[in-house]
């Protein structure tokens, strides 16, 4: 019998240099990397590089770390199940675990009414799902999303996106019956009732809406800015959809797990939701997404319509139980709203030394900071673009985000420690007031 062992370390590690010239020449150029560092290791909020130098991640690896890295819950878990699979594949041999982890998110979920969960691998896996259940439930095709939203880079993720590019350049044509209304913005002068009249001409000239299974829009938009949903936008659309027959659907792949301080950021209203997409940090770092919504639309497919191989993988389950437990013992709602405020009113105090920062807006520590021009009141990218490199210099990892790329967005781990917390405001006061 062969013995598997580990290749020797090497006496002097490659640099991020080094590693640089290899990813070039071993991956292609449509993988874009933002950092020019590679890690090496991490620990809650903070990240190390091969050369030993340390980040403050307000990254979270896009939205996925709400409980940082390396939890030790979630470290614990993985190790368990590792003692007894790692798959079966849950459509062939099911497990206990994936039906435990169902029940758990039909009860966080907004609503009182039954729901049903299924669990697939990533965010654009489950919007896919979530498009297939509704053509199912209606027995309709046609789908209208909104500008600046961003659901996934497969085929159907890159039509319902709102943003042409970098996602959509060279890759079309795209599925059909897809359409486009716009989204409210205070910032960019549309408000609820554009936005909603927007909906209502795409039905007097693009689209019959009885061939309309579903609106799909996120509660806050992720990379179209992290631009809240006004309550009276999402009720409005309720209102279009229960009048025509078409299905709500809340993409909160990035909002969702207690980023904008509720468990789901559709909490925040009043509004029934038919399916919502979850994906991020559910599973702290493990690739896990899902569909949750009523029973009987989720039971639309027809058996075997739904699943895949990998989805809802074992160890991804264990890791997002340990997620939902970290989630109430620690507080991270409430913890979400602490930070958030703690962020807020730090971007506020230096509003008067930044002409240039021209919004502050989010949920919860789903924040984000919008710069435009003060003397034309244009979306100023380059100014953002320094921020972000004045950060990074001093150790920040942050975001941009939004159609011109005209905002920072904030996604530290809401288990950050106070002090660290402190410090990299400290590093943002920085890079801000030199930008």
């Amino acid at each position: 019998m062969t013995t598997l062992t580990s290749p020797a370390e090497p006496t002097l590690r490659p640099r991020n240099a080094d590693w640089h010239a290899r990813r070039q020449a071993a991956t292609p150029r449509g993988v874009a990397v933002l950092e020019p560092f590679f890690a090496a290791r991490a620990l809650n909020a903070e990240l190390w590089d091969v050369e030993g130098r340390r980040y403050i991640d307000f990254a979270s690896g896009i939205a996925v770390l709400n409980t940082g890295h390396r939890h030790p819950r979630v470290q614990a878990a993985l190790q368990a199940q590792l003692e007894h699979f790692h798959h079966t594949a849950y459509q062939i041999v099911p497990y206990p675990s994936y039906v435990a982890l169902a029940e758990r998110i039909n009860a966080l979920a907004p609503g009182d009414w039954s729901k049903k969960t299924a669990f697939f691998t990533t965010g654009a896996e489950a919007v896919e799902n979530a498009i297939k259940i509704a053509r199912a439930a209606t027995g309709r095709s046609g789908v209208i999303a909104f500008e600046g939203g961003f659901h996934g880079r497969t085929m159907m993720g890159m039509a319902l996106t709102g943003k042409v590019a970098p996602y959509k350049l060279g890759f079309g044509p795209f599925p059909a019956e897809i359409h486009h209304a716009p989204f409210p913005s205070e910032i960019n002068g549309i408000d609820v009732e554009q936005a909603l009249d927007g909906v209502q001409r795409l039905f007097r000239s693009t689209i019959d809406p009885g061939r309309v299974a579903a609106f799909i829009y996120e509660p806050v938009q992720g990379e179209g800015g992290f631009t809240p949903a006004p309550e009276a936008f999402i009720a409005g659309l309720r209102r279009i959809a229960d009048q025509h027959g078409i299905l709500l659907i809340a993409d909160e792949i990035q909002t969702g797990f207690a980023r904008t301080g509720q468990m789901f950021a559709s909490h925040h209203h009043q509004v029934p939701i038919d399916l919502i997409c979850f994906a991020k940090s559910l599973a702290g770092g493990l690739p896990l997404s899902g569909v949750v919504g009523r029973s009987a639309t989720m039971d639309a497919a027809a058996p075997g319509g739904l699943g895949g191989t990998y989805a809802g993988n074992p160890l991804a389950v264990a890791a997002a139980h340990a997620v939902l437990d970290v989630i109430a013992e620690e507080g991270l709602c409430e913890r979400a709203e602490l930070l958030g405020r703690a962020l807020r009113a730090h971007l506020t105090a230096l509003q008067g030394q930044v002409p240039a920062l021209a919004e502050i807006r989010g949920l919860g520590s789903m924040v984000a900071a919008e710069f435009r021009s003060p003397l034309t009141g244009a979306p100023d990218a380059e100014f953002t673009r320094r921020v972000q490199a004045n950060a990074l210099e001093s150790g920040l990892i942050l975001l941009t985000c939004g159609t011109h790329g005209n905002v920072i967005r904030f996604l530290h781990p809401l288990t950050t420690p106070s002090s660290v917390f402190d410090e990299a405001l400290g590093i943002l006061s920085h890079a801000l007031t030199t930008a």
